[in-house]
């Protein structure tokens, strides 16, 4: 494949009208901002020790809540914490906290440092969220585009240990439109960002590390994504079921952002399958 073929694959912003991107990642802000209104939690809560990087809970109260922790797209460059809440309205009405993260942005943090970042985060919900009305036992991670990439990279085995966790920390896992071999980038117009080389690219796709059980999954991606985001959603699929339970969503008439948005609404097909993840955890 050439380099002008890989860009015209992974180049989502030409796959929607500029204005179109624009409204759409306001309305990310927006309709975060208006749901956590009210919703009990706790803001601006550090993570790790070793970055400044933060995350927020929302929807907490009584007993200990089952716990989606959303990871935001981007291209691991753009976008923040605070435009992904905007499901914790949704899940708050069905007795489940949501826990929005924050990570380091590319170029000035290396993806490796964002991959731990995130890796972190879970963690900190599994130690501490407790004290913060979160199940520890109950845990699904979750995010769009560089968000599924990252949601992917929590799935995957070898990581827990360092941070004194089970391997089974993650309970279930909904990328959505994520990319999860990372190579094709190395050759893209992402790399000016990014800076990675063949064998970091090797090492950070999740693509290629699933080769153990893992979490339950539904793999989500828009019927009108872009060529690679498609591609890559069906062929993880197809690689995780190898070993794992994994539904394969495409999302009828979304694009590669608005698809995320349907979180916040109780009776879409995304929402349904986030609801049917936690349907089938129990306590251990």
């Amino acid at each position: 494949m050439t380099d002008a073929q890989i860009d015209a694959d992974y180049n989502v912003r030409n796959t929607v009208s500029p204005e179109l991107f624009d409204a759409t990642v306001e309305e990310y802000r927006r309709r975060s901002r208006e749901v956590v209104d009210g919703l009990d939690g706790f803001a601006d809560l550090r993570y790790d020790p070793d970055s400044t990087e933060r995350l927020d809970v929302w929807g907490t109260g009584g007993d200990l809540r089952p716990v989606f922790v959303a990871i935001h797209g981007g291209y691991w460059r753009a976008l923040s914490r605070h435009h992904t809440a905007f499901m914790s309205r949704m899940l708050d009405a069905a007795g489940i906290a949501t826990v929005a993260v924050d990570y380091g942005l590319a170029p000035h943090t290396p993806l490796e440092e964002i991959v731990r970042q995130v890796r972190a985060a879970v963690a900190w919900v599994y130690h501490y969220g407790a004290e913060h009305g979160l199940d520890p036992s109950r845990i699904v991670v979750g995010g769009s585009s560089a968000g599924g990439h990252l949601t992917a990279a929590t799935m995957v085995s070898g990581w827990q240990a360092d941070f004194g966790l089970p391997d089974d920390v993650v309970r279930a896992a909904m990328p959505i439109s994520g990319l999860f071999d990372i190579r094709p980038l190395v050759n893209s117009f992402a790399n000016e960002w990014l800076g990675l080389d063949d064998a970091r690219a090797d090492a950070l796709s999740p693509m290629l590390q699933t080769d153990r059980v893992g979490p339950r999954a539904v793999i989500a991606v828009a019927e009108h994504d872009g060529v690679g985001f498609l591609s890559q959603s069906r062929m993880f699929h197809d690689a995780w079921a190898r070993h794992s339970e994994s539904e394969l969503l495409v999302v009828p008439d979304r694009n590669h952002y608005d698809v995320f948005l349907d979180l916040a609404e109780p009776e879409s097909a995304l929402s349904r399958a986030l609801l049917g993840l936690f349907a089938g955890l129990a306590h251990t």
